[in-house]
């Protein structure tokens, strides 16, 4: 989670009940086929998102839950297509077609200034920093909820947040701004659980830890002024672009533990026990614990053998990048949006 562009293109971010389930066979809940359309709609200062509703074709004679999903960190569009990883991840379609077969629609989109959805991104520093602000990001889910609502096919009280990675922490903080009015449910998957200063710090540590003093030194300049500083070290910059300080002057100091505090819908975290860059159980403790702390406690599962992109691995060094989703992560998905949005 930790880039923009390469650690923003290296999805850095990757999760307090159930840890490794039994991969049982899901069955196809609405084997009927689906339904596709392209769609826009404006994010924050009206930037035009361009997204994908999928919907089950049960849609045409009765109303469906919707789920709008959200990709992770660096250039990853609607799929979780990563443009720095050369192969097809496909999480985020897999996730919708999972959900179509499962009688639930999906929105899924391309962030602003990537894929489809980059084709107003400003030239200039000033305005790139303004554009990829973390609140712009945080409106945009909002945003493609509100649009996920304006279609009829939707149920408009049975509707969810789901987020990966990064994604997880935007719809966390999403579903706080909403407090009352935020989605029946939300799902976070290979997300932290304590600020992303805390990750950022110990990744740094673990990958490049002779720049971890420079990387203390820009993090502390860019909360100050909410610029990234202009002598950053170039080793640097894929992680700390010219343009990110007001995103990471946001992000950085995010409390997830806290966000899920902020709003009392069901919750769902879903965590690959193999992850490398979100490491369990360690770095997502603090909010397996505030969900249980909750009025509606969440669910958490851990699943043995599964990466950060929530396929299985096959060893040591499988990334996980490639194939379906692990069935105890699918399956566990599946079952728990039925059972909450009433599929």
């Amino acid at each position: 989670m930790i880039p923009r562009r390469a650690l923003m293109g290296r999805a850095l971010l990757g999760g307090a009940a159930t840890l490794v389930a039994s991969p049982a066979a899901a069955q196809k809940y609405y084997p009927m086929g689906t339904k596709q359309q392209a769609l826009s709609f404006k994010g924050v200062g009206g930037v035009t998102l361009k997204g994908t509703l999928l919907l089950p074709t049960i849609s045409e004679l009765q109303k469906v839950p919707g789920v709008v999903l959200h990709p992770g960190s660096g250039p990853s569009d609607r799929d979780g297509n990563n443009a720095l990883v050369p192969v097809k991840i496909d999480l985020l379609k897999l996730i919708a077609e999972l959900l179509a077969d499962n009688g639930i629609a999906s929105l899924r989109y391309d962030k602003r200034g990537v894929a489809a959805s980059g084709q107003q991104t400003p030239t200039s520093l000033d305005g790139q920093e303004r554009f990829f602000a973390w609140d712009n990001y945080v409106g945009d889910v909002m945003a493609a909820h509100a649009e996920l609502l304006r279609h009829d096919e939707i149920k408009p009280y049975a509707t969810a947040l789901l987020g990966h990675s990064e994604g997880g922490l935007l719809s966390l903080a999403a579903a706080a701004a909403m407090g009352k009015r935020a989605p029946y449910a939300v799902v976070i998957a290979g997300t932290p659980g304590r600020p992303l200063i805390d990750i950022v710090r110990e990744q740094i540590a673990r990958g490049l830890p002779q720049l971890s003093a420079e990387a203390e030194r820009v993090m502390k300049a860019t909360l100050a002024t909410g610029h990234v500083p202009d002598d950053t070290a170039a080793e640097l910059r894929l992680v700390f672009p010219a343009y990110g300080g007001p995103f990471f002057r946001g992000a950085l100091t995010f409390d997830p533990a806290q966000a899920v505090l902020a709003f009392d819908s069901p919750c769902l975290l879903l965590h690959g026990g193999a992850d490398a860059q979100i490491v369990p159980m360690a770095e997502i403790q603090p909010l397996v614990d505030a969900l249980a702390r909750r009025d509606k406690p969440g669910e958490v599962l851990v699943a043995a053998g599964v990466s950060h992109n929530l396929k299985p691995v096959t060893n040591a060094t499988d990334p996980g990048f490639v194939g379906p989703i692990a069935p105890a992560i699918r399956d566990k998905l599946a079952s728990w949006l039925r059972h909450v949005l009433g599929a």
